[in-house]
């Protein structure tokens, strides 16, 4: 009708993420791995999708190292 009631689009944006100490996290940090035997990880963009990349070369989506009852990630920032 007059476009009162029109949805506003929103800009989809990459999540936040927070380590197990609940220090925010940002591309390119440094984290220890807790989860699958990662070790020492560099966390990486790709779109609006972060990922978890060993020295070796693995990838990890950070979807797969949230904890169920905090909701933060298994990583420790180095």
């Amino acid at each position: 009708m007059f476009g009162l009631f029109k949805k506003k689009k929103k800009e989809k944006q990459a999540p936040q993420l927070l380590d197990i100490n609940g220090e925010l996290l940002t591309e390119g940090d440094k984290v220890e791995a807790l989860r699958y035997d990662l070790g020492e990880c560099r966390l990486t963009l790709e779109g609006l999708h972060y990922y978890y990349e060993s020295a070796s070369g693995k990838k990890v989506s950070y979807a797969k190292m949230i904890d169920a009852s905090t909701e933060q990630q298994k990583v420790r920032k180095v």
